[in-house]
């Protein structure tokens, strides 16, 4: 298959290119500041990789995007870019949740650091990404049999109020930033600091494309959970006051 995957969720920027065209598969990468910068760096990063691949637009089979949650301008950016490629070349959008991303990715870390895991076992992570205003997006996964599985819908959640899952590998970018406000049990869960690629998003593609989860170009939307992005003036004063 040849695939363009990118991720802006983040203050990071991640993309690759993936192609099986002249033999086994290969992949192109490129990674960089993300947030604002990403509007700017973008398009040229991926024109620059295709290039490298060999490809032009019209050869992929789908464009794939983290779709969020995470960043609304990140979101907007990823989401409006892979509508703009994929309307003009013609090809299909895979949305992919940046969570199940975020699980992917420590899957992956997971087993390049203990390759002697058994083959059938399931892996159960809960992905983890700093949502700010003091709050995280939250789902959890289970990984078995080369296949993905959720357990629950998205979730917007205080640090404090993260529940304990038996076995579950906790995954992403909220350790650092939450620290101390997290609770005491997580101190002794296995943490893994991953944030989502667009390596781990090449990876999910072939499955969720023969699960018929691409869309044409119009339809591919982003995923923003949470609606208010700032507190108001008044909130920030009662924040501070009660501290």
């Amino acid at each position: 298959m040849k695939l363009l995957a990118f991720d802006t969720s983040t203050d990071a920027l991640s993309i690759a290119v993936s192609s099986t065209r002249d033999g086994p598969a290969r992949q192109w990468q490129h990674s960089g500041p993300g947030g604002a910068q990403a509007s700017s760096t973008l398009i040229p990063a991926i024109q620059s990789l295709l290039t490298q691949a060999g490809l032009r637009f019209e050869e992929l089979d789908a464009v794939v995007f983290g779709r969020g949650p995470g960043s609304f301008t990140g979101l907007r950016t990823a989401c409006a870019v892979a509508q703009g490629l994929a309307f003009g070349a013609g090809v299909k959008v895979l949305p992919v949740d940046t969570l199940l991303a975020v699980a992917e990715e420590a899957r992956q870390q997971l087993a390049d650091a203990t390759p002697a895991q058994p083959p059938n076992s399931t892996l159960h992570v809960t992905a983890l990404l700093d949502a700010r205003m003091d709050e995280m997006y939250m789902a959890s996964y289970a990984y078995s049999h080369g296949r993905w599985v959720q357990h629950a819908d998205h979730a917007l959640i205080k640090p404090a109020a993260l529940v304990s899952q038996a076995e579950s590998l906790l995954a992403g970018n909220v350790f650092t930033v939450y620290g101390e406000r997290l609770p005491a049990w997580t101190t002794a869960a296995t943490r893994l600091q991953v944030l989502p690629t667009a390596t781990a998003l090449l990876r999910l593609a072939p499955a969720l494309l023969a699960e018929g989860r691409a869309v044409s170009a119009d339809q591919a939307l982003p995923l923003y959970i949470r609606d208010k992005v700032a507190k108001t003036t008044l909130e920030r004063a009662a924040e501070k006051a009660g501290a």
